[in-house]
């Protein structure tokens, strides 16, 4: 499927680089979470579980998201964008604050509120160890997502889907996503230990 295919079909999995700096810095950035953090589309209602990343050379610093078409058990549908909220928690790059590997922050509404970046790896733990709860900490990407930090670096803003606010799906199928992201952010989780993603 090349890029306007899939954009005819959904403009949400044609994410608009241009207001980036860095680009490719950007792009290598962001293809470390390529099937790792799933993808979240409001104008079809979709979260997309196995997908790829794609750079059209065709179409200038544009990055598509495309599907397995053939893993169409691995999309789920009719999911209400309502459920589905900023997080203002943010992935950055260790060397953003003079480190090496990943770090979580906050990026407040408040310029004077400073948070305390703590390292990817601490932030995946406390997650994961809410997923078997109530209401599960859930993170999901959406286009315009991939941003950079401060005007600097690229960085991935997370979205969290409520799984409380998915009233339309089957318990089961609310299980069902629990299931998949969690699985992908232990494999992130773990990914991220040993190679100490950056």
């Amino acid at each position: 499927m090349n890029s306007t295919a899939a954009g005819q079909q959904n403009a949400d999995l044609v994410w608009d680089l241009h207001t980036l700096n860095q680009h490719q810095r950007a792009m290598d950035f962001v293809k470390q979470f390529e099937n790792r953090l799933c993808v979240f589309s409001g104008s079809v209602k979709q979260l997309y579980t196995n997908y790829s990343i794609f750079f059209p050379e065709e179409a200038d610093r544009q990055m598509v998201i495309l599907p397995d078409p053939y893993a169409f058990h691995d999309t789920f549908s009719h999911l209400n964008a309502g459920a589905v909220q900023s997080t203002g928690l943010h992935v950055i790059p260790g060397n953003l604050i003079g480190k090496q590997g990943l770090y979580l922050v906050i990026s407040h509404k408040n310029k004077n509120v400073r948070s305390v970046p703590i390292p990817f790896q601490e932030g995946m733990r406390q997650i994961l160890r809410r997923s078997n709860s109530e209401d599960p900490f859930l993170p999901v990407l959406m286009k315009g997502d991939l941003r950079e930090f401060n005007d600097k670096l690229p960085c991935l803003h997370l979205n969290r889907l409520r799984l409380s606010e998915l009233k339309s799906l089957s318990s089961l199928e609310r299980e069902g996503i629990r299931t998949v992201i969690t699985d992908k952010l232990m494999a992130l989780y773990q990914e991220s230990t040993a190679l100490n993603l950056a």
